[in-house]
Formats: structure tokens, C-alpha cells, sequence
């Protein structure tokens, strides 16, 4: 559908010389489209697709005129009709999504070889920081330019850019920032991203397998069309023959079921996570390290690289409980049990491969009298190896040195699967691996030996950076659990034995902490061997001992954090050390424990309590002792350090803060700036009692959720708040976008890091100007005052809520082992997820969320003093890396609102006596939408939203044209629904002969196809 593209081009006022190879991909992949599309539907879908889209405004908007005109158009359709137009607008989304997939990962590989032989400085514009690919991804350049069908992708391409390693030293080094400050940032450095399996991936995986295959096909045409734009020729049926391959792959695709079939267990999700290590991170990692190391050694050759595991990663998949029953001890086990069985899997392949490789004969080449040591060793071990491979490799030692190393990984393996089937493992004194050291050893052993005979291997060196990094646990695994299970679980447990002389969910919280830090001084267990409480403590009893177990099997970096989501009171922290004391992970006697207690801040309140809660806990001496070390480092005030086979870091206190929560519960201004305080405060206070403070960022994919451009939400945050550690979850929806491709993983690692190494080592100063932050708190409280007008205190609200958005249709979806709502299970706010709360305002273009509030915040601080609060906001805007973030989120999601298109939800979808009601809600919140709109557009200086950011410009335009239709069509359905699920409906309801099974299926596939174009769920 060629007109599609060049309507949208020309709306989006793209030069076309800039962005040829990105618009001939456009337009294959199109004519591939409707060549599935006239096959598989007919000629007469393909004119219904076109005539749909022609309903549309220029700039991709629905209007009043023309929806009148879709809506006729669509009631016509029958549910068969529906659906595939439904399933050809979501297929066009994903394909267009791969395209720009590919074309941003072509443009950072250039970016990187350009960084290796440096082009002409006099080059392109700054890049941009946003993404084309949705709201948390990595920069991208303004445009592209020369023969970008030829193996010249990039002309000139600029050698350094911001966000890399090659920009941020030289940098640094112009700005004479002193070496041993680098080096000593750069050795404490500590980069965590950890996934998480919240309910916003909404694609299947089987789909994915599609898109992966989609996506090789079209690097080899890329492959295939440069030759031929080349001197190294090409013939013309080889790329007919791949166009022709792809037609069929996506006639496949289009065959295949969108939707979940079924519930997914959590294995399955975390299977899904693993896809990305396996598929790109294993092999992906150790090439952010080397060139972290080269770029480095550039610039400052005698410093020292940092450690190879810099940047590592966590799971909640598998062990994040809060409210999901169906993360159970059990499933957290076989969860481990899994990524080793991952791990061991590519390590053997590996092993084999080196065994290829390193054919070194004696005969040729010295050999240590170390590693001739060891192989004897190995020989009274592992005799049935020496006997089958000694002849073969008699005078290879490598070889069969490596063929020693296989067996054990072998033995390892077979052990761990035992384990998995939670079976007794056999032949127990079988030779294998008890950790990735033991493993590691034996590789240092073989790569010493080659070095001092004169020899590298570069495949041995990548295998051992894998090891160091993964080990054998691939990820470590955080427990998270919501704070009144713990309170509860204590609460049971001590009126069954009596101990108390009253319910202790009763006690004030003065008496909580009494009692429980008397109760942590003693070792007197308190919960007895046998459990005779209720299913749900038992649960919780049992995900500490299971802490300790997989301590003890996998070693200590496995799990030991322990995240208490809802937390509010020093009482929620004691009680789950209490809890772990019962389970052997922290000894009071001594103060030492293997278990690290991160608090999450979620809402306003809490945040603000957050100080409060943190200083209570620095001042209780257990306390301190443990994050110290024990009692016997607090002791030492020589501070001289001494062993520990604690997994934790001495002084290291982890805090949590929330972002999805606080801002449902108060908007995004308001949660922006609350976590912003919280941090600064949270950061004097742990100075102020000698601890080190790591920040976990609770962010999602979108902007209600904490979302947005990693590289400038890290440059944003306060003053000391980094220090060289961060630690940030990557959830559901951005996984896909992010670390699908080697190239954009790489340059999204590569981002972080450089903003983590910026952020801590040049220091705006911004954030400590009080007047500043004056402003920023009135600002703040305005936004709150007025979002939650709306959200809480307008009667109408909920009512509007559930009627016009598909809320109750998304919590049908299979894409998730957790529910929608929290175990109360009513239907308010208050037990919503923030995920299905912002996915439903995603879907129908409000992305409320994300925006309200901050309008009206503006307009009364400009009323004072227009002219002269208009020239200090635009100063914020150039100078404070905060509030240039905060007002960059809120265009990004402003731009993706179509106030028309929500409207056409508020009048089909609410009931003919709650219209004039809920008029006045949709009326609320539109005039807040132009009112934020216009403001944001003065303070920023452009004529429309975006205009700083072509590139995501265009992309949000090239797909809002057809979003509109989509739009359309899911309201005609949802009406259909809602009103066959009515029993007092009418019996001259049109199409009231499909049955609700249809009907629903037909929503859901609308939605999925909206979540592919906006790029975003929740």
C-alpha cells in the first residue's frame, strides 16, 4: 500500500534524501503487504484497508466529520470482515516495526565502525535522543545520507557521538576531570538491568519466531541489493527469489494466531526472558567490555578497565511474588535450575568448539608443568575419558585437557536436571562443577599456559569474560513480596503460639519495632520445623527457606535481595529480617546475613516517608552491623578489611522507588518530582552514617510508568544519587525494542553506562538551587491537587473509566501468570495494576497518565507573572537536566494522543444515560490536553509537539493514519460486545447474531493491533 508511506512522508515533512534506504524499505515491505493481503482476503479487503485509511486527516488524526463517515463504513462490516481488517492493520504495525528495527540497528553499527576509523568531524547534525522504536530506547541519528543501497551505508558518518564510550572519554579528558577520579568511579562501577515479567508483552512468541525470521530475510536482501548497487555484481532472480520468500513468510505469519491460546505458566515467561540471553546477550555482553576497554585505553591508557561483570543482570521472572500465587517456592527452584541448565548448555558448545580450536601439539609448542598436573589429576578422576580420547589426543594436552572440562560441564548438567525435576541427583561423587569458579579456574589454568608459551586465543578470552559475567547462575534472581504478607504471616504465627498478648497486626508501630528488635536479638527459633498455618503463611515461611536452599545449591549471588513492595514503616524491613533469621540467612548473634532487604517506596506518601524510615533503620545498631558486615567490622575502627563469604557489599544499602504506582496514585509531575526529592534526601542520609546508597529504579516502558529515554532519565537524576551504581528494571513491553538485535542492545548498555559514568563524575548543580526547587514543589503540588481531582474526587470518574476504556476486555488477555488486580479483587483504582491502568489509556489515545496535571500546574505558576515565568521556565527547560526531561516525556506522549479519536470512545461506548455525565468528564480532561499541549509547545519553542525530534516525528505519523481506523473498528466491536454481554439489550441490536465469543476475540485482536502501532501497552 504504496499511498500509505508517501501521504505520510509528505506529512511528516521529511527530507527524502535523508532516509532513502528507510523509505525503500517502507515501500517493499508495503507491496508485500498487500500482495498477502490480495491472496490471502481479496482485492476488496485491500480497497477496504485504503478507504479506511482515506478517512483520515493528513497529519493522521481522527476528526468529528470523518468519524461519522468510518463509523457507517465499519457498523456495515460483519465480524469476519472486522476481524481481518482488525489482524491487516496489526500486521502492517509489526512489519513497519521491524523496518525501523533494522534501520536503527544499521545505523549504530555504522555509528561503531565509524568510531573505530574516524570520518570528517564536519559531518551530520547532534544526534537525537529519543527513539522511532518507542519510549525507552537508545538515540538516533537525524538522517542518512549517499547511495544507502550500496556497502557505503553511512557516507560520513560522525566518529563520536553522546551516549558512547568514544564521546565520553575524550570528554572527560578535554574537561582536565582528574584520572584517579575516573578511576576510581570506573572500579566501583556497577550497571544492573533486571527483567522483569509484568504483563505488557503482548506479542507471542511464536510471532516473535515470525518476526526473527522476517528479519533475517531482510538483512540478506539488504546483503543481496547492496552487491548489486556494487561492483561485486549480484544477480536479479536471487533477490526476486527472497521478495518471493518473504511473501511466504508473512502469508505464514498471517496464518498464524495472534492471541495467546492459553494462560502462559510462569516457565513460560521465563523462557521467554531467557530468549533474549541466549539469543543475543550471552554472546553480546563481552563486546560492551572490550569496547569499554579500548575506547578507554584511547584516551587514558594507563587506567584500568573495570571489572568484566561492570554490567549485569537480574530476574523477577520466577520470583517476583507480589501478587501472583503462582510464584511458588517451586517454580522460583526449577527457575534456577533453568538459567544454569541455559548457561551449562552454551558453555559445553563452547568447550567443544575450543577443542577444535586448540589442536597445539607437544611437538611443537611447550607445555607447563602445571596444566601436565592437572590432566594427571584428571585422569584418576575421570578415567573413562582418558581411556576413550588418550590415543586421539596423546599428544594434544589442550585437547584432552578441554575433553576433561566437557565431561564435568556434562556431569554438571545431568546433576542440575535432576535437580529441575526436583529428583535426587545420582552418582552424587560424580567429578563435576560445583560453581562457575571451579569452572573458571580451569580456564585461567589453560589461557595462563598458553600465554606463557606465547599463544591467544580469542575464543578461550570470550568464554572466560562469559563465565566472570554469568556464571553459572546467568541472572541473579530478586524476591519480591507486598509488605502485609509478612505482617500477616507474623500476625498467624504468634497467636498460634500465644506469644503476644494481643493480635500482632494490632500493636502500634512504636510496639512493632520494639518487639521485633528484641526478637531479633536472640537465636530461639520461632517458627516451628513443621508448618500448621494456612497455605498463604506457609508460602511465605517457605520462600525464605527456599531463599536459603538455592544459597546453599547455586552459592550466594543467586538470591539474596528481597524486595518488600508497599513498604511504609521500619516494621515491614524488621519483620522480613526476622522472617529470614527463621530461615538461617541472617544470624543475630553476630550480625552477619546473606540477605539484602531493599524497601520499595511506591506512592507519594510513602516516598515522602521514605527519609523518615531510612534514618530509624541506620539508627537501630542490628541493623547497621548487618549492612556493615557484622559486629566485628562495626568494631574495627582501623576500618581495615577483612574476609567475608558474604555475598553482600559491605555498606550497601539498596532502596527501591516506584514509579508506576506514585504516579497512579498522583500524576506525573508530581511522581517525577517526589522521587527526584526522595533520592537527594535518601543520598545525604546515607552519607550522613558512612553507607553507600544504590537506587533502584522501578521504571516501565512507558512514560506513566517511568519510561522514556534511558540516557537523559539517568543525566536527570540528583547530584550524588549515582555514584557509579544503578540498578533499573527493563520490563515486558521494552525487551522486544531493546535487546531483540546485537547492535541496539549493545547501544542501549552502551547508553546507560555512559550516562552512569557522566551523571556521577559532572555534576550540574542545578538540583541544589533552593528557589529552583521551590518552584518544582509548588509546580508539583499543583499537578497532584489537580489530577487528583479528577481521578479520585470526581464521582464520575470510575464509572467513565470502565465504560470507555476496554479495562475490563485487557484483563481477558492471555499474556500474563499475574492478575490485573491486587487480591481484593474490587474493581477501583486502588487494587488496579498501574500496567492495566495505563494500557487502557494507551489504547484509546488519551495516555492520560502520562500528561494530566502538568497543564494546569503551568498555567497557575504563569498567571503570577507571565512574561517572566514563561523566560524561567524556558530557562529550566536549556539548563536543568530534570525538568527538561519531565517536560520532553510529557510532549513525547502528547503527540500520541488523538483527543478526537478518545472522544469517539466516550460517545460509543457509554451508556445513552451516562452520556451527558460523562460529556463533562471527557470536556475536563480535553481542556487540560489542549491547555498541557500549548504550554509545553511555548516552553520548548516549537510550532508542533516533536519538532525538535524529526525522527520520532515521523514515526509516531506514520503510523497515527492507521491507528485511526483501527480505532474505529475496536469501538464498533467493543459496542457489539458489551451489548450481546447485556441481557436487557434490545433485540434489534445490529449483528447481535455473532456470539460473544467472536465478538471478544475480535477486541482482542483490535488490541493487540493498537498496542503494535502505539508501541507501547502499559
Amino acid at each position: 500500500m504504496g499511498s500509505l508511506l508517501y501521504s505520510l512522508s509528505q506529512a511528516a515533512n521529511i527530507c527524502p534524501a535523508s532516509e532513502l534506504f528507510l523509505r525503500h524499505r517502507l515501500q517493499v515491505v508495503e507491496e508485500l503487504w498487500e500482495s498477502v493481503l490480495r491472496q490471502e482476503c481479496g482485492q476488496n479487503m485491500v480497497d477496504l484497508l485504503r478507504q479506511l485509511r482515506d478517512l483520515c486527516s493528513p497529519e493522521g488524526q481522527a476528526t468529528n466529520d470523518q468519524a461519522s463517515s468510518a463509523v457507517k463504513l465499519i457498523e456495515q462490516l460483519n465480524i469476519n470482515e472486522a476481524i481481518r481488517a482488525a489482524r491487516a492493520f496489526a500486521l502492517y504495525f509489526q512489519l513497519i516495526n521491524i523496518i525501523e528495527q533494522e534501520y536503527e540497528q544499521k545505523q549504530q553499527l555504522s555509528r561503531f565502525e565509524a568510531e573505530i576509523e574516524p570520518a570528517d568531524q564536519q559531518t551530520l547534525p547532534n544526534i537525537i535522543y529519543s527513539s522511532n522504536q518507542g519510549e525507552d530506547d537508545a538515540p538516533v541519528k537525524r538522517g542518512i545520507v549517499g547511495d544507502l543501497l550500496t556497502k557505503n551505508w553511512v557516507d560520513k558518518a560522525p566518529s563520536k557521538q553522546k551516549g558512547t564510550f568514544a564521546a565520553l572519554f575524550p570528554y572527560l579528558f578535554k574537561l582536565n576531570v582528574p584520572p584517579q577520579q575516573i578511576q576510581r568511579l570506573i572500579s566501583q562501577l556497577d550497571v544492573r538491568l533486571v527483567f522483569t515479567a509484568h504483563p505488557t508483552e503482548i506479542v507471542r512468541h511464536t510471532i516473535r519466531d515470525k518476526q526473527r525470521q522476517v528479519v533475517k530475510l531482510l538483512q540478506h536482501l539488504d546483503s543481496l541489493e547492496s552487491r548489486a548497487g556494487s561492483s561485486g555484481g549480484g544477480y536479479p532472480w536471487e533477490v526476486a527469489d527472497l521478495r518471493e520468500q518473504l511473501l511466504e513468510e508473512i502469508r505464514l505469519w498471517w496464518r498464524t494466531d495472534e492471541l495467546h491460546q492459553f494462560k502462559p505458566s510462569v516457565l513460560d515467561e521465563v523462557d521467554y526472558a531467557l530468549h533474549y540471553f541466549q539469543e543475543v546477550l550471552f554472546d553480546g555482553i563481552p563486546q560492551l567490555y572490550k569496547r569499554f576497554k579500548y575506547t578507554l585505553a584511547a584516551t587514558f591508557p594507563w587506567l584500568e578497565p573495570p571489572s568484566k561483570n561492570f554490567c549485569c543482570f537480574g530476574s523477577w521472572v520466577g520470583s517476583d511474588r507480589d501478587g501472583n500465587p503462582s510464584v511458588t517456592p517451586e517454580i522460583t527452584w526449577q527457575t534456577a535450575c533453568y538459567q544454569r541448565k541455559m548457561v551449562l548448555g552454551r558453555y559445553i558448545e563452547s568447550v567443544k568448539q575450543l577443542i577444535e580450536l586448540l589442536s597445539v601439539s607437544m611437538h611443537w609448542s611447550d607445555v607447563l608443568p602445571d596444566l601436565l598436573e592437572s590432566l594427571e589429576l584428571d585422569q584418576s578422576q575421570l578415567s573413562e575419558v582418558y581411556d576413550a580420547l588418550a590415543l586421539r589426543y596423546r599428544q594434544e594436552p589442550y585437547r584432552l585437557k578441554l575433553a576433561y572440562v566437557q565431561k564435568r560441564l556434562e556431569n554438571t548438567r545431568d546433576r542440575n536436571l535432576a535437580l529441575y525435576n526436583q529428583e535426587t541427583p545420582k552418582n552424587q561423587d560424580t567429578p563435576m562443577y560445583r560453581s562457575g569458579d571451579d569452572f573458571l579456574a580451569e580456564l585461567r589454568l589453560i589461557q595462563r599456559n598458553l600465554t606463557e608459551t606465547g599463544l591467544s586465543c580469542r575464543e578461550l578470552e570470550n568464554l572466560i569474560c562469559q563465565v566472570e559475567i554469568f556464571g553459572f547462575n546467568l541472572t541473579q534472581l530478586d524476591i519480591r513480596q507486598e509488605s502485609s504478607r509478612h505482617a500477616d504471616t507474623l500476625n498467624e504465627i504468634l497467636e498460634y503460639l500465644q506469644v503476644l498478648p494481643q493480635s500482632y497486626n494490632e500493636l502500634s508501630e512504636q510496639q512493632k519495632v520494639a518487639w521485633l528488635t528484641g526478637e531479633l536479638k536472640t537465636r530461639r527459633p520461632l517458627i516451628p520445623a513443621e508448618l500448621p498455618f494456612s497455605e498463604k503463611t506457609n508460602d511465605v515461611i517457605e520462600t525464605f527457606r527456599i531463599m536459603r536452599s538455592l544459597q546453599q545449591e547455586f552459592g550466594g549471588n543467586i538470591c539474596h535481595t528481597y524486595i518488600i513492595s508497599m513498604c511504609r514503616e521500619v516494621s515491614d524491613v524488621l519483620e522480613v529480617l526476622l522472617l529470614a533469621k527463621e530461615a538461617r540467612l541472617f544470624d543475630p548473634a553476630i550480625a552477619v546475613g546473606t540477605i539484602q532487604v531493599v524497601p520499595l517506596f511506591e506512592t507519594v506518601e510513602d516516598l515522602q516517608r521514605s527519609r523518615s524510615v531510612m534514618r530509624q533503620l541506620f539508627e537501630l545498631p542490628l541493623y547497621r552491623a548487618l549492612l556493615a558486615g557484622g559486629y566485628h567490622q562495626v568494631e574495627n575502627t582501623e576500618n581495615v578489611p577483612t574476609s567475608s563469604s558474604s555475598p553482600l557489599t559491605p555498606n550497601l544499602q539498596e532502596v527501591m522507588l516506584g514509579y508506576s504506582d506514585s504516579n497512579k496514585d498522583s500524576g506525573f509531575l508530581s511522581s517525577n518530582w517526589e522521587i527526584h526529592k526522595a533520592q537527594k534526601s535518601l543520598q545525604t542520609i546515607a552519607e550522613g552514617y558512612g553507607v553507600n546508597l544504590r537506587i533502584f529504579h522501578g521504571r516501565g516502558g512507558s512514560v506513566g510508568r517511568g519510561g522514556g529515554p534511558a540516557y537523559e532519565a539517568i543525566l536527570a537524576q540528583p547530584g550524588h544519587s549515582i555514584n557509579g551504581r544503578i540498578k533499573i528494571t527493563e520490563q515486558g513491553e521494552v525487551l522486544a525494542s531493546k535487546y531483540s538485535l546485537l547492535d541496539l542492545a549493545l547501544y542501549n548498555l552502551e547508553t546507560i553506562t555512559t550516562a552512569v559514568i557522566q551523571a556521577s563524575l559532572l555534576r550540574t548543580g542545578f538540583d541544589d538551587i533552593e528557589p529552583w526547587n521551590e518552584i518544582m514543589e509548588e509546580l508539583a503540588a499543583r499537578s497532584r491537587q489537580h489530577y487528583r481531582a479528577l481521578i479520585y474526587e470526581q464521582p464520575d470518574f470510575i464509572d467513565f473509566f470502565h465504560q470507555v476504556t476496554p479495562i475490563e476486555e485487557i484483563s481477558q488477555l492471555q499474556i500474563s501468570s499475574r492478575p490485573a488486580r491486587r487480591p481484593s479483587g474490587k474493581k477501583d483504582l486502588t487494587s488496579l495494576r498501574a500496567i492495566p491502568w495505563v494500557f487502557s489509556w494507551t489504547q484509546t489515545r488519551f495516555l492520560l497518565p502520562s500528561w494530566y496535571g502538568v497543564g494546569t500546574a503551568l498555567q497557575e505558576f504563569l498567571n503570577a507573572e507571565p512574561e517572566e515565568h514563561l523566560k524561567l521556565l524556558r530557562y529550566f527547560y536549556v539548563k536543568w537536566p530534570f525538568f527538561k526531561m519531565v517536560i520532553s516525556k510529557a510532549e513525547m506522549t502528547l503527540a500520541k494522543v488523538d483527543i478526537q479519536m478518545a472522544h469517539h470512545y466516550v460517545q460509543e461506548l457509554s451508556k445513552p444515560e451516562d452520556k451527558p455525565r460523562f460529556e463533562q468528564v471527557f470536556e475536563q480532561i480535553a481542556s487540560e490536553f489542549y491547555l498541557t499541549r500549548d504550554l509545553v509547545l511555548k516552553i520548548t519553542g516549537h510550532n508542533r509537539l516533536l519538532d525538535g525530534d524529526p525522527v520520532l516525528q515521523r514515526s509516531v505519523q506514520l503510523r497515527n493514519g492507521t491507528i485511526v481506523p483501527l480505532g474505529f473498528i475496536q469501538v464498533s466491536l467493543l459496542k457489539r460486545l458489551r451489548q450481546s454481554m447485556n441481557t436487557t439489550a434490545t433485540s434489534g441490536v445490529i449483528h447481535s447474531r455473532y456470539s460473544k465469543g467472536e465478538l471478544l476475540r475480535g477486541a482482542l485482536l483490535t488490541i493487540n493491533g493498537i498496542a503494535a502501532g502505539m508501541r507501547n501497552t502499559g
